[in-house]
């Protein structure tokens, strides 16, 4: 098979979808491999590597597109590359149709043959290839919370860890899964104070038991969020539907319970978002103000974090 990997081209995307190593297997396995001009640049990967890897550098993205029989991407196709995928062309990414009306029609229209990574399924169900990136979400989704709760960045000014003789800062993660486990993870050992919801109790069972004793759990319901939302520092959500869009927790009716300078990290953006008022924004312009609240967001992976901190 002719496979073409292209230079990603979104905001602020600085992944390439195959390292030499890769490369060098598909080439064993008796692929022709075709990689845009510095396509592995921003993750460190020479044009040469990947030619030392049997690979052959193309100098554009036309050139890859016309080429290749099956492109391998990072991100799905942005509305430039929609006129150049063609009929039977395999374009293997990652999509979340379920929130993306104007990219579904464009597949649809092109006539090419669209895998999902983030509906690839073993046969016990779990996602392989959307769950190491839901593990760096998770993570990341802690690390720019507690980077906006600092006061210039007009959060409440408050450490994770607190200090002594003052509180730790009060976590609150909807949803248990993956992003949800690894952001738990990265709050308790920062030392906040942090909850856990999940409408699953086996599973809410499991995090009790593996999860740092700073880390409380509790059943989703509409109730116990609108409760934990008044003394909520950050909120995460990590809601996940497979191949479906993601339901609202917190409507924007609920957004006047948050306290001032808060923070709302909504991991599930890609999957339409978890809370009513999300929308992705990108790292180069993260804020967008309104009428009651200010948006920051980071979209960085196939689950880009949002953040949302509140001014009432």
């Amino acid at each position: 098979m002719i496979i073409g990997i292209p230079k990603e081209i979104k905001n602020n995307e600085n992944r390439v979808s195959l390292t030499p190593g890769g490369t060098k297997d598909l080439v064993k396995a008796g692929h022709t491999v075709f990689v845009q001009h510095t396509a592995g640049e921003n993750s460190g990967f020479s044009n040469e590597e990947y030619v030392a890897a049997g690979a052959q550098i193309l100098p554009d993205i036309e050139s890859i597109y016309a080429i290749a029989e099956m492109i391998i991407k990072v991100k799905e196709p942005i509305e430039s590359e929609y006129p150049l995928v063609r009929p039977n062309q395999i374009v293997f990414t990652y999509f979340h149709f379920a929130s993306e009306k104007e990219l579904t029609l464009a597949m649809i229209k092109s006539g090419a043959i669209c895998i999902a990574y983030e509906t690839v399924e073993k046969k016990d169900h779990s996602l392989p290839l959307l769950i190491p990136m839901s593990e760096i979400a998770g993570r990341m989704a802690i690390q720019e919370g507690a980077r906006f709760l600092e006061k210039p960045q007009g959060g409440r000014g408050l450490l994770m860890s607190g200090v002594p003789g003052v509180k730790p800062a009060k976590v609150l993660i909807l949803g248990g899964g993956v992003v949800g486990y690894n952001a738990a993870l990265m709050a308790g050992g920062m030392g906040a104070d942090v909850t856990i919801t999940d409408i699953s109790l086996p599973r809410l069972r499991y995090l009790s038991e593996i999860l740092p004793h700073n880390v409380k759990t509790l059943y989703s319901s509409n109730h116990n969020i609108e409760n934990e939302l008044p003394t909520a520092d950050l909120v995460i959500g990590s809601v996940l539907i497979p191949g479906a869009r993601t339901p609202h927790l917190i409507t924007k009716s609920m957004l006047h319970l948050l306290p001032k300078g808060s923070l709302m990290v909504d991991v599930a953006i890609d999957q339409g978002g978890c809370f009513e008022t999300s929308h992705p924004t990108t790292h180069t312009d993260p804020r967008i103000p309104s009428t009651t609240s200010c948006t920051i967001a980071s979209q960085t992976s196939p689950a880009p974090c949002r953040i949302l901190p509140h001014w009432p």
